[in-house]
């Protein structure tokens, strides 16, 4: 299965309807304008859609499983995060309609047989047709499509969370080290992109992500944190743990985080906790992921800085539309800085993740700092731009 990296996510679906497919994966370059509808074949193995682009405006997707599983689809923007739409559930041998709103620009396309991981994946243009997009009297509708896939954004984090954290968590009861090391941050930028949900359900934030540091006299430590110090112990006075007590942490991890993943699924949103929440993940690498507190053992704090700043931008991307109807120069600002941050920590980057925090100098931790506090300031007009207006 061809398995394109990066998260996935969710929406909206309608009825069904019959198609033809045609292409494999990125598709035939050809239009969908004689039926005004892209057809999508999603077997076990592929995802087949039969163009590769279409006209702004509304874009209806028949998606058939022509698989044995049930499969899920999803169209992404361009970071392969925000869920422009999605239609769930879709059993073997049924069709589905997928009708979104997309402005021009560029997209993915997923379809995610067995409804778990990154999906098979390809990419999506979609050119200007002059259509006009929805405008202040479409306030409402907006939101409620911005909340609505965020809901699915946040199924779709936590279902990648626990198939990465069950690969993770066999890794270091196998004693693969190596790999579990290599696992261990990209797995948990899933929890960072979700971290203010996940950090609301009072019982499980503390027995997944509970630091050293903060852990309250008596309170037994478990967690992605304690498995982090035993893949990267201290170098004297350190007692590595027993098969016995590795076993039992792992399954611990993937059982609460089953949990995690359970409870996701029927959550609901509401416009004031997409713009609250924005400012919460900005504020965790503020005071976790800039400080290097977080990652105190494997130093990856920017792996989860760079996913609270994704997480940050995708419950703004979807309320965005208002916000420049309401507050332009206020829309024009965060996206400047939001473009400013991602350029700042793009200038860590090593391979596939980025320098060890000990290997940032005191000055490019200051930068960082600034970049941070520039965007926080007009986030903090977001929440009340959306529920309040000009």
């Amino acid at each position: 299965m061809d398995l394109s990296v990066r998260t996935g996510v969710v929406a909206v679906a309608v009825p069904l309807l019959v198609v033809t497919v045609a292409a494999c994966q990125s598709s035939t370059p050809s239009q969908s304008a004689d039926t005004g509808v892209v057809s999508v074949a999603s077997s076990d193995e592929s995802c087949e859609v039969s163009a590769a682009d279409a006209a702004s405006g509304v874009v209806r997707f028949a998606v058939s499983n022509t698989g044995s599983q049930v499969t899920e689809f999803y169209v992404l923007g361009e970071d392969g995060l925000r869920v422009m739409g999605e239609a769930e559930n879709i059993a073997p041998g049924l069709t589905r309609d997928l009708v979104v709103q997309l402005p021009p620009g560029s997209y993915q396309l997923a379809c995610k047989p067995g409804m778990t991981g990154d999906g098979i994946r390809s990419d999506f243009a979609v050119n200007d047709s002059g259509v006009p997009m929805p405008t202040s009297d479409d306030d409402s509708a907006v939101i409620e499509r911005a909340t609505a896939n965020y809901a699915a954004y946040v199924r779709d984090q936590s279902d990648q969370l626990l198939k990465d954290t069950k690969e993770f968590a066999a890794a270091y009861q196998a004693g693969d080290d190596d790999t579990a090391r290599a696992l261990y941050a990209p797995t948990r930028m899933h929890w960072e992109r979700i971290e203010p949900v996940a950090e609301s359900f009072g019982d499980l934030d503390p027995i997944l992500d509970a630091r050293e540091a903060d852990l309250e006299p008596g309170q037994k430590w478990t967690g992605w944190h304690r498995i982090e110090k035993d893949l990267w112990p201290p170098r004297s006075g350190y007692q590595p743990l027993t098969q016995k007590q590795r076993d039992k942490l792992a399954e611990q991890l993937v059982t609460d985080t089953t949990t995690l993943a359970d409870r996701t699924q029927d959550l609901t949103f509401t416009a004031d906790q997409l713009g609250n929440g924005a400012k919460e993940l900005l504020d965790e690498v503020a005071t976790g992921k800039i400080t290097g507190e977080e990652e105190a053992w494997s130093h990856t704090d920017l792996w989860d800085f760079q996913a609270n700043l994704e997480g940050a931008q995708v419950m703004y991307a979807g309320v965005r539309p208002v916000v420049a109807d309401r507050n332009p120069k206020l829309a024009a600002t965060l996206d400047e800085e939001f473009a400013n941050i991602q350029s700042a920590l793009d200038r860590h980057r090593r391979g596939d993740g980025f320098v060890l925090y000990p290997d940032l100098t005191p000055k490019q931790i200051r930068e960082l700092a600034t970049s941070v506090d520039a965007l926080g300031e007009p986030l903090s007009a977001l929440t009340v731009t959306v529920l309040q207006g000009r």
